[in-house]
């Protein structure tokens, strides 16, 4: 487990359990998040789909994804180093919060504690992560965790027959902070 604060609010990186198969569910339902999955998370057995999922990859050392858990031990998103590619030293970082938790920086403390992980006990040198042009609040948590603009990828991502733009960021294990 992973302890941060998101200004005055309490906040842990734990392992994702069974238990929190609803709050996956429910996570999931409004229509931008189910984009953040391979298949739907629409049902109990999905959702424990999902969750098995990310313990197989946990266990394989092939990503490594957290539940960031409020101080009641409500799940309040996620936060996820994935992508790994061991000879370069490299990661991609993903992250998500429910609609209650989002504008008061919990993905940033979620993410700069997952990054600061990662290049601790991870051994990553560098992490990136990207965002849709038009998701400006996306961006602001990359920036607040520390990651710095690095390009754009033209028409990277395609939903529902629309091509959006990426915004790349990128941090590095000896960027200042880290």
């Amino acid at each position: 487990m992973i302890e941060t604060m998101a200004g005055a609010e309490r906040l842990t990186l734990r392992p994702w359990r069974l238990t929190d198969a609803d709050a996956i569910r429910a996570a999931f339902a409004p229509p931008e998040m189910s984009r953040q999955t391979s298949e739907p998370v629409d049902s109990e057995s999905a959702a424990r789909r999902w969750l098995h999922r990310r313990e197989q990859q946990w266990q394989e050392g092939s990503a490594y994804s957290w539940a960031v858990a409020g101080r009641s031990g409500e799940v309040v998103g996620q936060v996820a180093v994935s992508a790994l590619d061991r000879r370069n030293e490299t990661g991609w970082v993903s992250y998500w919060t429910v609609p209650a938790a989002r504008g008061r920086g919990v993905a940033a403390a979620a993410v700069r504690a997952a990054a600061q992980w990662a290049f601790d006990r991870a051994g990553l040198f560098r992490l990136e992560l990207g965002h849709r042009t038009d998701n400006p609040a996306s961006c602001r948590v990359a920036t607040a965790a520390g990651f710095l603009v690095e390009g754009l990828e033209r028409q990277k991502l395609c939903y529902e027959g629309q091509r959006f733009d990426v915004e790349l960021h990128a941090r590095l294990a000896t960027d200042p902070g880290a």
